[in-house]
């Protein structure tokens, strides 16, 4: 059966039902229907304070650079999370919305698949609660106050060729990226260039992740930096006066919604940055949530651990407060192979060697996770054509560079396929080996914190600025943000800036070309390489495969 097919099978409870299983009653729950619901504030409130001092065990979940050969990140947390269940622990996931963007173009939806799935499928996948519509109609409207001020009379005096902020839509569309408005005449606003981003990279986004409170939700709103003025002098949103309609919009999404697995364990599923383009991590709020109600917190980071998890470690968790006890790092001996050289249709042959050689990718990432001071292990996401040759040489390659590695079979078979990787989770988790600490100290430069992960964490030799983003950090450091943290922007398909360099490149100059400032979020962005904040579609894009019948059944949805 394909995943959408084993999700519709499956009998769902009531989300009541699974919300007691974490002590949050009916009360407290403002439902969407039988199987979804968000937390009401005065609940909210009250999870948030439980999980001051931190009180369940946090694992994060990352993985080794995607390949189309797939790893499974979301599929091994779910999984991980019923696993745990299995053997007796009071285990919640807490997992990214998914973003339209990818559901009809290439990547698929993020509720996992086989047998270790949230759902409701379909309806996560596609309009959920209606979190990224809102985000996206709040980012939208800031755009059309800007414009609405420069057509009034610009009384603050900005200058339009320098408005930051883009308008977005939570599709790929490439037509989007670079447009020009206000044409048509004078009364059809002020001409200038404008741009798109998809919704899930926006910045309103990342201050809904971000922020805990509508006090704080209105305070990040307020920071946003839109433009300057002809006199080069910064203007933020709050200057505009308007913060508190762009709250109204969002007072509902800072709410975490709460789902299940196929199995009926808790499921925080909330915010959807992606890592690539953004900080790529689900809501503090859904963390905290977790926190509060479960013994054992599943949480995953988007892509891998170069760009997720960093981001995870260095921007939410010293945000936030968080200190994760262990992490999971998702590697199929395919993805390997491929990292190792071997074309994608020859990954069903054993090849050893291949593997061996991909493994530096994944060696890369062992290494990355212990600059943070935090034990890892490996999850082998396992497939029907692995050997158990090359099973074995994975666990002593794994081994021998400080780390376990053990097979998880949620896929095939929920969580009862991944009880022995729940126990070993269980028992690094309670070792007390964890010693988190962020990559870089915040006094630092911007320059300087990109340098550091760019050689740290991607192994560049050099960095290479564009002297425009140079000339821009500068900017940002005399106006008083040197002390955010950097959100690097660049490909998922490789550790390094160039999709094209697989395996784990080194010796290379990693280049910096364009840097924003998300001084509401709280970081400032670096664009590396080619990368693009609104994607395209592919050539045979994944809405070709989806339909509907006359039941309202959906079917090709992944």
């Amino acid at each position: 059966m394909t995943d959408i097919e084993i999700a519709q099978k499956n009998k769902m409870e009531p989300i009541v039902k699974v919300a007691e299983k974490i002590g949050i009653t009916e009360d407290k729950l403002e439902l969407y229907g039988p199987y979804k619901a968000k937390i009401t504030f005065e609940e909210l409130q009250t999870l948030q304070k439980k999980a001051e001092g931190q009180k369940g065990k946090l694992i994060l979940v990352t993985a080794v650079t995607p390949t189309p050969a797939g790893e499974g990140k979301s599929t091994v947390s779910i999984g991980l999370a019923d696993g745990l269940r299995k053997i007796g622990k009071n285990s919640v996931v807490a997992l990214r919305e998914p973003s339209l963007g990818p559901c009809f173009g290439v990547k698929g939806g993020a509720c996992g698949g086989g047998y270790a799935q949230i759902v409701p499928m379909e309806e996560i996948n596609l309009h959920f609660t209606g979190d990224l519509h809102a985000i996206s109609i709040a980012n939208n409207l800031i755009a059309a106050l800007i414009d609405n001020h420069l057509q009034q009379g610009n009384e603050l005096g900005i200058d339009p060729r320098t408005i930051s902020w883009k308008r977005c839509v939570d599709l790929n569309d490439r037509a989007l990226r670079n447009i020009t408005i206000g044409l048509g005449g004078r009364m059809q606003g002020v001409p200038r260039e404008d741009h798109f981003t998809i919704a899930v990279a926006s910045e309103i986004m990342a201050i809904i992740c971000l922020s805990k409170t509508i006090k704080e939700l209105k305070e990040r709103i307020d920071r946003i930096v839109i433009g300057q003025t002809y006199a080069k002098e910064n203007v933020t949103f709050g200057q505009l006066k308007c913060t508190g309609a762009i709250a109204a919009l969002l007072k509902d999404v800072l709410k975490p919604n709460l789902v299940q697995t196929l199995e009926k364990t808790p499921a925080f599923v909330h915010g959807g940055p992606f890592a690539n383009i953004a900080h790529g991590c689900n809501s503090v709020n859904a963390t905290l949530c977790a926190l509060a109600t479960g013994d054992y917190v599943v949480t995953e980071a988007g892509f891998a651990a170069d760009l997720g998890a960093e981001k995870f470690l260095d921007i939410k968790c010293r945000s936030a407060g968080l200190k994760p006890d262990a992490v999971v790092i998702v590697a199929t001996i395919r993805a390997l192979k491929m990292h190792g050289g071997l074309a994608k249709a020859d990954l069903s042959k054993a090849d050893t060697k291949a593997l061996e050689k991909g493994f530096e990718n994944l060696k890369t990432h062992i290494e990355n996770i212990g600059k943070f001071g935090l034990p890892c292990l490996v999850a082998i996401n396992k497939f029907i054509t692995d050997t158990d040759e090359e099973i074995n040489l994975l666990k002593k390659l794994c081994q021998d560079n400080g780390s376990i590695a053990v097979l998880s079979e949620g896929w095939e078979k929920g969580g009862e396929g991944t009880k022995e990787l729940a126990k070993t989770v269980v028992e690094i988790a309670e070792s007390g080996k964890a010693n988190y600490h962020p990559l870089y100290e915040l006094d630092k430069s911007l320059a300087e914190k990109i340098t550091t992960i760019a050689k740290e964490i991607y192994r560049a030799d050099n960095v290479e600025f564009e002297p425009a983003a140079l000339k821009k950090l500068n900017d940002f450091e005399q106006k008083g943000y040197k002390n955010l943290p950097v959100c690097i922007a660049k490909t998922q398909n490789s550790i390094s800036h160039d999709p094209k360099l697989i395996g784990a490149p080194k010796g290379y100059t990693f280049p910096v070309r364009d840097v924003q400032l998300y001084a509401g979020a709280g970081f400032v962005v670096a664009l590396a390489g080619d990368i693009m904040t609104m994607p395209g579609l592919p050539k045979l894009p994944a809405a070709l495969n989806i339909d509907v019948d006359d039941n309202g059944v959906i079917t090709g949805l992944f």
